[in-house]
């Protein structure tokens, strides 16, 4: 079977992924532009960027574009024991861009479980994480992670809380180097810096990291977190294209609001991950909620911004005509040039930047071929 071409039209992507959700029991859950600024304030270290469009309501309250849907969706979830709240969204946030340093709108499409999340929850999630990745191009890989087993790796090691923060940085980029010199300065013992650096070096295929892992000293903690990573690994990949699904503990996100797995999405010939999500039970907690959460969200507008060819022309057709001509021959004409699917414009004259295949002029004898390029 011949792999589909990556689908880079928005509208495309976002009713595919919205299908999707839909036939798994998700709806559809909307909110306002804006927010509470208070709300961003409390939890700035869950976002991406602390830099937020503020303005003030006619009675005097400071309100805020959304940055993030995921906080607006834990503050309105709904607390019901035994039960959990499947939703998902097509929102747009506001953030700044990294490239041009001004805010922009970016699109989001995701989906949220919060509730009484358990095994089931986060397998059914990670399989529409699969789903979304499948819809949009037929190769790609999602990277999966479990911060309790890092988590576990650096208590087994004793690394100290104020060395934390920078060492999880480097095992985000895969700096082994980096890992062990900062362990170093924290006093570590050499065989369990051993240990950190072989977390950060082993990924790739479920069973060999799992056997991997298997050998470590992980503590009650990191063998459940293990136990829950196997159980949903197997699961997944009996659903999963054959090795799509990675494990990578390289796949970091804020250990103050996430625990648990994590992941990450990624399509063949784009650098950069177009769906990132995880488990965030302790934003739930930090928010005054019960239970568990774990989401994801799918970047529309990066994927066509990142994966889009480059197109050599604008067009593949200019038609020049001129006016005294018959409304209907110069309808004609363009209708024939545009017959087997090629872009064509009418034109009373040539714009000076437009990129071209061939550039045509109808005349009363028909129409001439004034230029071509490959």
């Amino acid at each position: 079977m011949t792999a589909r071409e990556p689908v880079f039209k928005d509208e495309t992507i976002t009713s595919r992924l919205r299908a999707l959700y839909g036939r798994y029991g998700y709806s559809q859950f909307r909110m306002r532009k804006f927010e509470e600024y208070d709300l961003y304030v409390r939890n700035k270290s869950f976002l991406i960027s602390d830099h937020v469009i503020t303005f003030t309501e006619p009675s005097g309250k400071l309100m805020a574009l959304k940055p993030d849907v995921t906080l607006s969706i834990v503050k309105n979830s709904k607390e019901t024991p035994g039960y959990v709240q499947k939703v998902y969204y097509k929102e747009s946030v506001y953030r700044v861009d990294k490239d041009s340093d001004t805010f922009k709108e970016i699109t989001q499409v995701g989906l949220e479980c919060v509730g009484d999340i358990d095994d089931y929850s986060i397998f059914e999630v990670l399989l529409l994480a699969v789903e979304s990745l499948r819809e949009i191009g037929e190769e790609f890989v999602l990277d999966i992670s479990h911060l309790g087993i890092v988590s576990a790796v650096l208590d087994e090691a004793g690394v100290a809380a104020a060395y934390r923060a920078p060492i999880l940085r480097c095992i985000g980029e895969k700096n082994s180097h980096g890992v062990a010199a900062l362990c170093r300065e924290a006093g570590v013992d050499e065989t369990k810096i051993a240990a950190i650096v072989k977390l950060v070096t082993t990924y790739g295929e479920r069973q060999r990291v799992l056997a991997v892992l298997e050998e470590m000293s992980l503590g009650e903690s990191g063998r459940a977190a293990l136990a829950q990573l196997r159980c949903v690994l197997t699961a997944l990949e009996k659903e999963a294209p054959a090795g799509s699904i990675r494990v990578d503990f390289s796949v970091i996100h804020d250990m103050n609001y996430y625990n648990g797995i994590v992941f990450r999405g990624f399509l063949y010939g784009i650098p950069s991950g177009i769906l990132s999500g995880g488990q965030y039970d302790y934003l739930m907690q930090k928010m005054g909620k019960n239970g568990g959460a774990i989401g994801f969200a799918v970047y529309p507008d990066l994927l066509e911004r990142l994966a889009s060819p480059q197109q050599k022309y604008d067009v593949d057709t200019v038609l020049l005509y001129d006016e005294a001509l018959p409304l209907a021959d110069v309808r004609a004409a363009a209708r024939a040039l545009a017959a087997d699917g090629k872009s064509v414009t009418v034109q009373k004259s040539l714009p000076g930047k437009l990129r071209y295949r061939q550039l045509c002029r109808l005349n009363e004898s028909g129409v001439e071929i004034l230029e071509e390029h490959a």
